[in-house]
Parts: structure tokens; C-alpha cells; sequence
């Protein structure tokens, strides 16, 4: 059975992005948090997470900022599911890897079924707020940079109760520690 995970890039302080996220600067000031990405001493745990995922879930915002994946996705290879109340923009209303979808809920069991039998993977911090409180999300993986970014897009919005994460594995690497863990039901 596929689980539902987010694997996300963070400061100290708690932000995905720097100040000023936007179209053609998507990450603001943040980009520090992904230096980590390109050490070879990393590839090991980044490989690990790109070869589980068979869809991505992204929120409109993320989207957005992203320029719209020019029509692709985060991911090599798996199709992504936008979660908006907005229709599809129409320059990419014929892509193969890009689907739509109007609440979390319809996004992640359309992710399920394009999945197969991998893992769908959400990016975005209100997306994985949205599917945390639906009790969509079975792991959360945090990439910890340590910087303070001071301000920027959370990793964490606004949640209605409390949340119990179990650690599964702590690994300090090189420019960041890998926080993996399982959310208890």
C-alpha cells in the first residue's frame, strides 16, 4: 500500500522559502536551504526519497511560483496534481504530467491511482497543512538547514490540534540533518 510523505527543505527557524517567494524567484532569499542537494554525501538519502515517489501533490502557490513546472513537475519522472480551486491554466491544460484537482482530498486519491504502487509525495507547506489535517499524510521528512531565514513561506501552518510525530531516523549529513518521521493515528 503507497504512503502519502512530504520530504521538505527547512531552516532552523522554520521556513521552505525566503522572503519575497514569487514567480521567477520561487524560493525568495531561501536558496540556501537546497546547497545540500548537490553534495555527493547527500545523494544517498535525496535518491532514496526521488525513487518512492510516483506522484506529486503541490498546492497553487507552489505552482505558481514555479512558473508552472514549464509544464512538467518536481520530479523526473512522476506526473503532479495541482491542488486549486482555480481551473487549469490553458497553455498546459494538454500536458501528460500535469492533472488538477479541487480539494486535497480529490488530489491525493487522484495522485494514489497515478502512483501505482510508489509513494505520492506532497510539496508546499498549506498543501501539506490541508492533507496533515485531513489525515492524508502518513510520514514527513524535514531536511534541516542550519540557517535562520528570519521569514519566508512556513513549513507548518496553522493546525486545528495537536499532531504526534514518532522519529524514525535522525542523520546529520553535510549542510543538513535528515529528520524522518511517521505521524501517529
Amino acid at each position: 500500500m503507497s504512503k502519502v510523505f512530504s520530504a521538505l527543505a527547512t531552516s532552523v527557524d522554520g521556513y521552505i522559502t525566503g522572503r519575497g517567494p514569487r514567480p521567477g524567484h520561487g524560493l525568495g532569499d531561501g536558496g540556501v536551504l537546497f546547497d545540500w542537494y548537490g553534495d555527493p554525501r547527500n545523494a544517498v538519502v535525496y535518491d532514496s526519497l526521488v525513487e518512492r515517489v510516483g506522484a506529486v501533490v503541490t498546492g497553487r502557490t507552489t505552482y505558481e511560483d514555479s512558473e508552472m513546472f514549464g509544464g512538467e513537475g518536481p520530479h523526473p519522472t512522476a506526473p503532479m496534481v495541482v491542488a486549486s480551486h482555480r481551473p487549469a491554466p490553458t497553455e498546459y491544460a494538454d500536458s501528460e504530467r500535469q492533472f488538477f484537482a479541487d480539494t486535497i482530498e480529490a488530489a491525493i486519491e487522484l495522485a494514489k491511482e497515478l502512483a501505482g504502487d510508489k509513494d505520492v509525495a506532497i510539496q508546499g507547506g498549506i498543501t501539506l497543512t490541508t492533507a496533515i489535517t485531513a489525515g492524508l499524510v502518513d510520514e514527513v521528512v524535514i531536511h534541516q538547514v542550519p540557517v535562520l531565514l528570519g521569514g519566508g513561506r512556513r513549513l507548518f501552518n496553522d493546525l486545528p490540534e495537536q499532531v504526534r510525530l514518532v522519529l524514525v531516523e535522525a542523520s546529520p549529513a553535510a549542510g543538513v540533518i535528515h529528520l524522518h518521521y511517521r505521524i501517529e493515528k
